[in-house]
């Protein structure tokens, strides 16, 4: 990323990922608007219009769903990480399919009245004061603006321009995006949907992502203890085992601040340096040590863990931490140092 930008490409791995991608939301489309409709003549709308908003719309739902899925799991299980490496082409076809149905929606609601279209639907619903036709429209008015700004701004120019925390915290977003896709659903389509597969898909989806990140933020190792400050300040906090790590492998801590941190077992020797990549905020723990670097799971940007520094041409540097040993316990000087700073790695068995 600090080293040059260059022309999108597609390789054969993103272009099988496109593929299918595109593939299966036609499919999708073609099927409920031109297939489904023929099979069931009780439960689906008989208007092509009507068809078109629920297609477009389910259809962007469950998308949206499976996107924020794609994290835990991957986290939960490595044969998952192929989905998360391009999922901003994910969530842009997304965005795109809830543009979709937003357009017909106003098209079919609001085509016909003497003021604009989207003056009628900003105003066309006063009902704040009841639960049942509550403007449930602009839950759902948030979230396609969530996500166009999150598609506008996928590209890794927006992350260098705006800073990596920034971007993170706007994409972060997608979690109230989705809370708020949620209570557009309830409040609208299911309050008269007489389909059940669209709600037993929604619950199943809800729930999903929910437990998913419950069982993927258990991974997180948190320490609690109060530390033990020697002679020159440094807060020694246990961070675990030495055999609680593999070697090439790395162990997430999180400290009670928040911090999160990345212990990792290289040549015999342990090293630590701050769980957050540079280019998208991946989770580093999760990574592997390839060709002596710290490779980050989700993009491969590699950082050096005993000075957390990107090799050349890249410029990226990550805080450090300094470790030491009390027998097979790993003790972690809480206190980040300036990034790029060179750590001497602790030898196991050295002391």
């Amino acid at each position: 990323m600090s080293a040059a930008y260059k022309p999108v490409t597609w390789n054969v791995v993103k272009l099988a990922y496109d593929a299918v991608l595109v593939i299966a939301v036609g499919l999708y489309i073609y099927l409920f608007i031109h297939v489904a409709p023929a099979y069931d003549r009780v439960t689906l709308y008989d208007d092509e219009g009507m068809t078109k908003v629920a297609a477009f719309g389910s259809c962007a739902f469950l998308m949206f769903t499976f996107i924020l899925c794609i994290g835990p799991l991957a986290r939960l299980d490595p044969r998952f990480l192929p989905l998360l490496y391009n999922r901003r082409h994910f969530g842009v076809l997304t965005a795109a399919m809830a543009a979709m149905h937003a357009e017909y929606v106003i098209e079919w609601y609001f085509d016909y009245g003497h003021m604009s279209r989207w003056v009628e639907f900003l105003i066309g619903n006063t009902s704040y004061g009841q639960v049942l036709g509550f403007p449930f429209e602009l839950f759902g008015l948030f979230a396609l603006i969530v996500l166009l700004v999150m598609a506008a701004t996928s590209h890794d120019f927006w992350l260098r321009f705006l800073t990596p925390p920034v971007w993170k915290a706007i994409h972060m977003a997608a979690y109230i995006a989705y809370a708020s896709a949620v209570i557009h659903i309830a409040l609208g389509h299911l309050q008269s949907a007489y389909n059940p597969v669209f709600l037993v898909c929604f619950v199943i989806g809800v729930v999903s992502v929910c437990v998913l990140h419950a069982l993927a933020a258990r991974l997180d190792g948190r320490v609690e203890k109060s530390p033990a400050v020697d002679a020159v300040g440094a807060q020694w906090v246990e961070a675990g085992r030495v055999g609680d790590i593999a070697e090439g492998h790395g162990l997430v801590v999180v400290l009670t601040e928040g911090e999160r941190v990345a212990i990792f077992r290289h040549g015999g020797r342990l090293s630590a340096i701050s769980n957050v990549c540079a280019h998208q905020n991946g989770p580093l723990g999760e990574g592997l040590i390839v060709d002596g670097c710290v490779t980050c799971p989700w993009h491969g940007y590699q950082y050096r863990p005993e000075d957390g520094c990107a090799p050349a041409p890249y410029t990226e540097k990550l805080s450090t931490y300094r470790l030491r040993l009390a027998g097979d316990r790993i003790l972690l000087d809480r206190h980040a140092n300036p990034p790029g700073t060179y750590v001497e790695p602790v030898t196991i068995g050295g002391g």
